[in-house]
């Protein structure tokens, strides 16, 4: 911005650093814990006040994917499943009134934890990509202390690391800077809808109001997910993976079938919820900041935190339809 003063005939021009963006703060644990909603749009940029929102979204059931502290798409999602939780009109748009809402807790949103000998064990080495690789393996578990605390708090790993620079994640005892997303949702559900326009999977409970909302990747127009309406099957945790390359697709040279073993970093992640339709079902992902951001091979992708949770919710014989 350029500001100009003038006096008498002589005007000379300087400049001036931008005007905060409304609800700015500190991108710090404090600042977040601080930020409030002044009105107006969401900053495009990272920062504190989308961060607050993002896990006061994922606190009623509205889940942002991974939290982060940027604004997007997977944002807007988790808007409109809590403009429809809430009874407001569903466009999308972060206004006051779902603020003054989610916000009606006062709890800090982060908190301190002390990393514990269970966030730091069974750490794996790096992963190949290669499924025959993959499949000698024991365990597709996490690669990095990091990592699995950053799963466990539904966060980016590099959101972990911003507000914690000097932490030392591998050592048990260390106190840092983490996401409270407080309890999973705990109701029963009776309908699922994958709206596949706009890569969500909705959740319904026996009143007919939405308890969760998650975002989703769904398959590509080469590999597609499947259309109509499916029962859940059976939910399986820490599944192992049957790569199948006549039946599915082929993954680089692999052309014979494989097993490949359970773990969060598994091509499925830690949850599987089968289909009626054969080779469908609803599963985590290794990769959860990618939610929505690629393509599927047709079945329908979440992170392993909200699969963990709808895999709770859900019984045999729930119907799952597809909408186009």
């Amino acid at each position: 911005m350029r500001r100009s003063v003038c006096v008498i005939a002589t005007c000379t021009a300087f400049a001036l650093p931008p005007l905060p963006a409304a609800g700015a703060a500190a991108l710090t644990p404090e600042g977040i814990n601080a930020a409030e909603y002044n009105g107006g749009p969401l900053p495009d940029d990272q920062s504190a006040i989308t961060a607050k929102v993002q896990i006061l979204l994922d606190r009623i059931g509205a889940s942002p994917g991974v939290i982060d502290g940027y604004l997007g798409e997977n944002v807007e999602k988790a808007v409109r499943g809590a403009e429809i939780m809430l009874g407001l009109r569903e466009d999308g748009v972060f206004e006051e009134d779902v603020w003054r809402r989610i916000s009606a807790d006062q709890s800090p949103v982060i908190v301190r934890h002390t990393i514990s000998d269970a966030d730091v064990s069974d750490i794996v080495a790096p992963l190949p990509d290669d499924y025959a690789a993959l499949a000698e393996r024991d365990w597709l578990g996490f690669t990095s202390p990091a990592e699995k605390i950053a799963e466990k708090f539904h966060m980016d790993i590099d959101f972990l690391e911003q507000l914690n620079p000097d932490a030392d994640f591998s050592e048990a005892g260390t106190a840092i800077w983490v996401v409270d997303p407080l309890e999973n949702v705990d109701t029963a559900v009776v309908r699922i809808v994958v709206d596949k326009p706009t890569q969500r999977l909705l959740v319904w409970d026996e009143n007919k109001s939405l308890v969760a909302s998650y975002p989703v990747t769904i398959g590509s127009d080469s590999l597609p997910s499947p259309e109509g309406t499916m029962e859940v099957k059976a939910v399986a945790t820490e599944p192992t993976y049957s790569y199948r390359p006549d039946v599915n697709f082929q993954q680089g040279g692999n052309a014979e079938a494989l097993t490949l073993p359970p773990g969060p970093n598994g091509p499925v992640g830690i949850v599987w919820i089968d289909l009626s339709k054969p080779t469908y079902g609803l599963h985590g992902s290794p990769e959860p900041a990618e939610i929505d951001k690629t393509y599927s091979h047709g079945c329908v992708r979440m992170t392993n935190w909200d699969a963990r949770e709808l895999a709770a919710l859900v019984s045999r014989g729930v119907p799952v339809e597809f909408a186009e």
